[in-house]
């Protein structure tokens, strides 16, 4: 090739403008530093074997739940719940994304047909031309002149500068994040249920304790009428048991809407119409001894809304190049093959109908360049947010678990202590009525001891089901439930 050839000086003058195009496009940014995390949760001493990443949250939850009925509502929940199929649906859009984006990368081939029809004026150099030129021998080129053409397409964006695969990167951490979403929303579903089946128990309980103390009460009404009838009480005796009984009763027709409602929660999540819930008769009396909560490092890799997190800020890595690449020259290549003819009978009769083409052209941004380099700052700003929100989620991720943990261990304190002074209540209602009996008590005394066992005996199983939801919470917390 000569040095003054047109070739060589179109290719030179293409390496200037890439060099020049390159030199103006932005430096990438530093990849995000690891987000430091303690070696321990806080108020627990570090585990024995260093680096030990064992956790209850890579227990699958038909494991860690031991209550068949709960199992089988869960396995209902996870098969049937709308919010968790409508988030699998987003999976399966994501990933028809990256599969989009993918063929991006192959050039596109496509089969083109045309039919036209020109008529150039006389006066015209085509016109004129067309009128003094043979077509065929002996045949001049028609007017108006038609124009079939039948052929393949090509053309194929050579990706140089890796906005495509920028793209597709991005596009498969956006997927990644879809998955790791559902399974997040699965171990919500999973909390959720248990919690709800939970509360039903603790409901049926506390129906039960409502309606033992109204049998209760209704023998202290009459013994006590029958000691008005005696003079040996007042009427105001009477009316104050007879209260104590009203409200009993009426504490039981709440409960009982209590458990319709939640009934109708749960058979909600677990995707059908209301009906009754098969469940235990009360809640267990004791958690699992052990919970194993691991090391917050083990977070990351174990929690959906972690990993989402994470995903998400890759996807902001990826999306931050591909606006960096609108920097940089495109070049993109063209071509057709095909037959072409002004009538149907000359479009594969002979050789001279056959066409084809061949371009390349580049495009590089040298003026006006205010848009590339705004969408460029937004997605440095996008890639900021998402550090922070992964930052955000890891901090609320850690500090979850150390709140719960203490929960789980606190409440398991008070729910003895509770137990014990329900124990204490229940032998001071049986002495206060003996008492009373044989008029060495007064009734107030009887009203205040069945009063303060009623409220007692509910508090003890509204401490157990705050037991049993901070452990369901925990084990969620630690990662727990979407396997």
């Amino acid at each position: 090739m000569r040095p003054d050839s047109p070739s060589l000086r179109a290719a030179l003058c293409g390496l200037t403008l890439v060099s020049l195009t390159g030199c103006l496009a932005p430096a990438l940014s530093a990849p995000p530093a690891a987000v430091p995390v303690p070696g321990q949760f806080a108020g627990r001493v570090a585990p024995s074997a260093a680096g030990d990443t064992t956790s209850t949250g890579d227990v699958r939850w038909q494991k860690f739940f031991e209550d068949t009925a709960l199992v089988a509502l869960i396995d209902t929940a996870v098969h049937n719940n709308p919010e968790l199929l409508a988030t699998l649906q987003e999976v399966e859009m994501s990933r028809y994304d990256v599969q989009a984006i993918r063929g991006r990368l192959a050039p596109q081939v496509g089969v083109a047909a045309s039919l036209g029809l020109d008529k150039s004026g006389r006066y015209t150099s085509q016109g004129a031309g067309n009128a003094s030129t043979e077509i065929t021998d002996g045949r001049r080129v028609p007017e108006p002149l038609p124009d079939l053409s039948v052929g393949f397409v090509a053309g194929w964006e050579a990706d140089i500068r890796g906005k495509i695969r920028s793209q597709k990167g991005a596009a498969l951490a956006r997927y990644l994040a879809t998955v790791e979403g559902s399974r997040y929303v699965t171990t919500s579903l999973v909390a959720e249920v248990t919690n709800t089946y939970y509360e039903l128990t603790a409901l049926d309980a506390k129906l039960s304790i409502v309606r033992q103390s109204i049998v209760l009460q209704r023998n202290a009404l009459q013994l006590v009428r029958a000691q008005r009838e005696a003079a040996a009480v007042s009427e105001l005796a009477v009316q104050q048991f007879s209260a104590l009984l009203l409200n009993a009763q009426g504490l039981e027709y709440e409960l009982l809407q209590q458990i319709t409602a939640g009934e109708n929660r749960l058979n909600q999540l677990l995707g059908r119409f209301p009906q009754l819930i098969t469940r235990a008769s009360t809640l267990p009396a004791t958690v699992p001894g052990s919970v194993i909560e691991g090391v917050p490092s083990h977070l990351l890799a174990n929690r959906p809304d972690i990993r989402q997190a994470e995903w998400q800020l890759k996807a902001a890595r990826f999306d931050v190049r591909a606006a960096r690449a609108e920097f940089l020259p495109e070049v993109r290549l063209t071509g057709a093959l095909g037959v072409r003819a002004f009538k149907p009978s000359l479009l594969f009769s002979t050789p001279e109908s056959i066409t084809y083409g061949l371009a390349g052209d580049v495009l590089a941004p040298l003026l006006n360049r205010r848009t590339i380099k705004a969408e460029y700052a937004r997605a440095n700003a996008a890639q900021v947010q998402a550090l922070l929100n992964y930052r955000r989620t890891i901090l609320g991720g850690v500090s979850e678990v150390s709140t719960l943990m203490a929960a789980v261990d606190n409440l398991e304190r008070l729910t003895r202590f509770k137990a014990q002074q329900v124990e204490a209540l229940d032998r001071s209602v049986v002495i206060a009525g003996e008492l009373f009996s044989s008029a060495r008590a007064n009734y107030l005394e009887v009203l205040t001891a069945q009063r303060e066992a009623l409220n007692v005996k509910l508090e003890l199983v509204e401490t157990r089901l705050r037991q049993r939801v901070a452990l369901t919470n925990l084990y969620r917390s630690l990662g727990g439930g979407w396997r």
